[in-house]
């Protein structure tokens, strides 16, 4: 993990495989990972050895490095996903549907910003969401089709096979699938069956 920014800030690594082989690439992991750093040390975690806090970790046999790199990527689509949803909540404050007294003009840049001074939710994808945001404030740029590179998909699979609850990260792999369509058969029965049994009108688009 680490995205492009990997070379400047170093690759947190999941292995998996022969723990000689592992053992002998030594080096090589603890090269590539990030090292300790500036991240605070967890308190008691110096009595706990090993190389996780710095950056690296020997998950177990082929597969386990990927299989807990999988489910990482899986946790940060739901993160995204929150963060979306919170700003976007932001984004529609002042929306003429609103009474008036419950109208706000927020400045979402300045929101992701204080936010990184000192918040719970503080963390490095809100520091990037900040820096989007000064650069392109109602980010024209961006379509808001969103891609999934599998691993969102295969952490729901895995979920399912374990019989494990993931509510969220479901949720955020199914928004990113809707972020690829346009209004789908489904919502045009949905509108269809509204119509029919209550005479609701279909509002336009945007409106």
């Amino acid at each position: 993990s680490g995205g492009v920014w990997g070379l400047e800030r170093g690759y947190c690594l999941m292995i998996g495989g022969e723990r000689a082989v592992v053992e002998r690439l030594d080096p090589v992991f603890r090269t590539l990972a990030p090292g300790l750093g500036t991240v605070p040390r967890t308190p008691g975690r110096e009595k706990a050895g090993g190389t996780a806090e710095h950056g690296y970790l020997y998950c177990g046999p082929s597969g386990a490095g990927h299989f807990v790199k999988m489910v990482h990527n899986g946790i940060e689509y739901g993160l995204m996903q929150a963060y979306a949803e919170g700003l976007d909540i932001f984004r529609n404050a002042g929306s003429k549907d609103l009474d008036p007294d419950l109208r706000y003009d927020l400045d979402i840049a300045d929101i992701a910003e204080v936010w990184r001074r000192g918040s719970v939710v503080a963390s490095w994808l809100l520091d990037l969401t900040a820096q989007a945001l000064v650069e392109d404030p109602t980010l024209s740029n961006y379509t808001g089709v969103v891609a999934d590179s599998g691993e969102g998909r295969w952490t729901i699979m895995a979920a399912i096979e374990e019989g494990v609850p993931v509510d969220v990260l479901s949720a955020s792999l199914y928004v990113r699938f809707r972020s690829r369509q346009d209004h789908t058969f489904a919502e045009k029965v949905l509108s269809a069956m509204r119509q029919k049994f209550g005479g609701h009108v279909e509002r336009p688009s945007g409106g």
